[in-house]
């Protein structure tokens, strides 16, 4: 399975806003945005004036690195968004949003996406009872994900608990943490994703 290798720092640096990739130290006082919030690079700190194209690629971008992925995977789902019904860029992020390894972190059973990826690829969540070991599986209202028995006591799955009060638990996700599980309530509306992205840039920019 290939894999970001990439400074995750730099991305939200590049970003200009926090993307939240490395778990607590994001909300510590060691978070590389909160010292350095210009992007990285000798030319960091100038003034750069942006082409409408690139202002539409750094809105796709932003979006790929939040959720971790790369190209070929975020293109697949766009031309699945595109094939809905509804706005095109609406479907996105709710696709995008309701993949497995996104609701295990917003349930806060994971400390990164990142982390949340690794547990699900490893067998270490449960979905309606049965092991699923895909990152991308998307999740449908009402079904019920919970970490399986012989991994609850993980140091990972822990500390991502304990620091779990740090972050808001989305309306549309019901979470017990003592049971280690949470249920899908209903899928997301936009109001209920927090990404601060320009969706119909993203459109625009795959549209050309």
């Amino acid at each position: 399975m290939s894999r970001i290798k990439n400074s995750v720092c730099k991305m939200c640096r590049r970003e200009n806003m926090k993307l939240f990739l490395k778990g607590d130290r994001c909300y510590s006082d060691k978070c590389s945005f909160e010292r350095r919030p210009y992007p990285p690079g000798q030319h960091g700190q100038s003034r750069l004036k942006f082409s409408e194209f690139a202002l539409q690629l750094r809105e796709k971008q932003k979006a790929k690195r939040y959720y971790g992925m790369f190209e070929r995977q975020f293109h697949k789902y766009f031309v699945a968004a595109d094939a809905q019904k509804e706005v095109t860029g609406t479907a996105l992020l709710k696709l995008l949003e309701t993949r497995l390894d996104n609701v295990v972190y917003s349930m806060g059973l994971a400390g990164s996406r990142r982390e949340a990826r690794q547990l699900v690829s490893h067998s270490h969540i449960l979905v309606n009872g049965k092991s699923v070991n895909i990152p991308s599986f998307t999740l449908e209202k009402g079904d019920v994900v919970e970490v399986c028995e012989k991994s609850r006591q993980m140091n990972k799955v822990m500390a991502a608990i304990q620091g779990s009060s740090k972050r808001t638990i989305p309306s549309w996700l019901e979470v017990d943490h003592g049971q280690f599980k949470g249920t899908v309530k209903d899928l997301p509306s936009r109001d209920d994703i927090t990404l601060a992205v320009e969706e119909n840039m993203i459109v625009e920019h795959y549209s050309r």
